[in-house]
This record gives structure tokens, C-alpha cells and sequence, in this order.
């Protein structure tokens, strides 16, 4: 794969990744939670991860069993937590605002890894948590004049999706020297899984959820906006710095903004336009490459 090649793979992914208020939302209007969303995502995606590695690569799904505790803190703990948060900011307020929130995560990861890992707070990293601080205040309406539309349960939330979305970095840092990101990502799902094929509440939506035109939009969160996305951002990022591909991943909120703003009539004032430009520019802050002699995270 050459490198111009290996950059499309990672944006490629990290758009899909931004379509997915589009299965979302669909699922919300046939009638499922956002908690039985979670359900869905996990465990339709599970099937065709797990899929795809026994077929086209068995060995990465070879583990030590020590490690499972890691996995069920980026299973469950991470991507259960963040995504029921991530979702039920979509259904109680916009697709915009919930991605805005869950970009707060690298202002976690930073934190967290201070404490954890002695990371240093650069002054690039300093600079972007105020980014990100001041771009979320601006996106709920805090600022500039501390009137927001939102509830403080729904800012809570979102704030929360954004914690355990940084958690899977977290986690996911103690097994990524021994395991490819596709393995880890695997094993995050099954444990996930695990937990929501009992605790989902789908059972008594089966019918529902066997419906042509739903399984259509569930197919469509659990390959497009979920499987296909890991897939082609992963392929990317074996052949480009992590660095560089974290910046890509800023395409993720473009796209979702866009999605929220055409499709479901989203609509942002200047203030918070100001708010989605700070976000993202915190994440190419935190995510630039410093000099060899400054500590990163």
C-alpha cells in the first residue's frame, strides 16, 4: 500500500465512522432505546469482526487469557459506556452536539495519562484542553452568554461519552504492544457483547428487529458506520504515523456535523460554529507531532 493510499484508508474510515447518526437515528424512529441501540451495534458487529478475522487472519484472534480484564475495560467499561452516552445525546438533543461532546476525549486521555503514565502537559497539550474546554462552553451555549438550550443531564452525558471514549485509549495502552489494533478492537467487542446480549432488552423487540427495512439500517451501523470503518482506518494506520492518522480522524465530526445539519435539520449559530472549529483544532494540537525531546502522549 503506498502512502497516499494508506491516507485514504484512514480518512475513508474515519468518515464512515461519522455516517452513523444516519442508522441511529432510523433505529430510534422504529423504536428501539438508545441502551437496545448499544445492544444492536455490539452484537451484529461482533458477528462480522470476529467474521472477517477467522477467515482472512485466525491468528490475531489468539490472546493470552491474563489480558481479558484490559478487554473489559475497553469493551465494556469504554465503548458500552461511551456509546450509550454518544446515543443518547443524539436522541435527546442533536447529532451535532453528541459529537462535539464525545471529542472531549482526548482532554481526558491527556489527564488521565498525567496521572497514569507520567505524560508531560506540554504546552501544546495545556493549549488544547483550554481549546477543548472553551470549544464545548461555546457548542452548549455557555458561552458567551451562559444560555443553553440543553440540560445539564444531557451536557453530563455527552461530557461522559467523551471520559469513556478516552477510557478505550486507556485500557487499550496496556495490551497495544502485544496485540494489532484489530485484536484489540475484536476482543473489545466480544466482551461488550457479553454483556448486552442478556442486559440489551432486545428480546422482547425481536420482531421489531427482524423487520426488512430495520435490519437494513442495522446492517448498515454494525458494517458500514462500524466493521468497515475499524477496517479500512486500521489498514491506514499500519502504514502512516498515529500521530498523523489521529489528525484524520477529525474528518469523523465534519462528516457527522454534515450528516446532522442536511439530513436531520441540525442547526448551529455562529457561537457554536465557533465551539466545532476550536474542538478540532484542539485534536490537531494534541495530535501534531513535537519535537523528539518533548514527552508525548
Amino acid at each position: 500500500m503506498t502512502r497516499k493510499q494508506a491516507y485514504l484508508c484512514a480518512v475513508a474510515g474515519a468518515a464512515l465512522w461519522g455516517l452513523i447518526g444516519i442508522f441511529v437515528q432510523v433505529l430510534y424512529n422504529a423504536g428501539f432505546t438508545p441502551w437496545q441501540t448499544v445492544a444492536i451495534r455490539m452484537i451484529f458487529s461482533v458477528v462480522l469482526i470476529v467474521g472477517c478475522l477467522a477467515l482472512w487472519k485466525p491468528s490475531l484472534l489468539k490472546i493470552r487469557w491474563k489480558d481479558i480484564p484490559f478487554f473489559i475495560g475497553t469493551g465494556i467499561i469504554s465503548i458500552v459506556f461511551f456509546n450509550w452516552c454518544y446515543f443518547t445525546v443524539m436522541d435527546e438533543a442533536t447529532v451535532s452536539l453528541a459529537v462535539v461532546l464525545l471529542y472531549t476525549g482526548p482532554l481526558f486521555v491527556t489527564i488521565i495519562s498525567r496521572f497514569l503514565f507520567q505524560e508531560w502537559l506540554t504546552k501544546r497539550k495545556i493549549l488544547s484542553l483550554v481549546f477543548t474546554i472553551t470549544g464545548c462552553a461555546f457548542a452548549v451555549g455557555l458561552l458567551p452568554a451562559f444560555q443553553t438550550n440543553v440540560s445539564w443531564f444531557i451536557i453530563l452525558v455527552g461530557i461522559g461519552s467523551g471520559f469513556f471514549y478516552a477510557l478505550y485509549s486507556i485500557f487499550g495502552k496496556y495490551v497495544s504492544s502485544r496485540y494489532s489494533s484489530l485484536t484489540i478492537t475484536a476482543y473489545s467487542f466480544i466482551c461488550a457483547s457479553v454483556l448486552m446480549i442478556p442486559a440489551g432488552g432486545l428480546a422482547s423487540d425481536i420482531d421489531k428487529l427482524l423487520h426488512p427495512d430495520v435490519m437494513l439500517y442495522v446492517l448498515g451501523l454494525a458494517f458500514i458506520a462500524t466493521v468497515l470503518g475499524y477496517i479500512l482506518y486500521t489498514a491506514g494506520l499500519a502504514h502512516i504515523e498515529s500521530s498523523r492518522a489521529a489528525i484524520l480522524t477529525t474528518i469523523e465530526p465534519v462528516v457527522a456535523i454534515t450528516v446532522g445539519i442536511t439530513l436531520f435539520g441540525d442547526t448551529l449559530n455562529p457561537w457554536q460554529i465557533l465551539g466545532v472549529v476550536l474542538v478540532l483544532a484542539s485534536i490537531f494540537l494534541i495530535a501534531e507531532k513535537p519535537p523528539k525531546h518533548q514527552e508525548t502522549s
